[in-house]
């Protein structure tokens, strides 16, 4: 499933609840998901973890569509490496330690 299948699904499976909710509500659903994430990294084995990764990218899916973001155009972004250098593999890390 590519991410604009996978943000029509979660739409219609979701969308009317999602908007009831409201980008604040569901950004504090997103939060929650994302310590259930960090859980599962650290205590967790593989299973729990696919579960986790799964409902934190659903529920950024959500939030992108409540706040009219096309996952599929965002990660083009990425599509010919760092959206800074645009290396393979990036190069801005060597001159920030910080950055991933």
């Amino acid at each position: 499933m590519d991410l604009t299948e996978f943000q029509r699904t979660i739409r219609a499976t979701y969308g009317r609840q999602d908007a009831e909710r409201g980008v604040d509500g569901t950004f504090g659903w997103f939060i929650e998901e994302v310590g259930e994430l960090s859980r599962a990294i650290r205590r967790e084995g593989h299973d729990q973890r696919l579960v986790e990764f799964s409902d934190v990218l659903a529920w950024l899916v959500t939030l992108a569509d409540l706040c009219d973001v096309d996952m599929a155009e965002a990660a083009r972004r990425y599509a010919d490496g760092c959206p800074k250098c645009h290396a393979v593999p990036c190069t801005c890390g060597l001159h920030d330690p910080g950055r991933p």
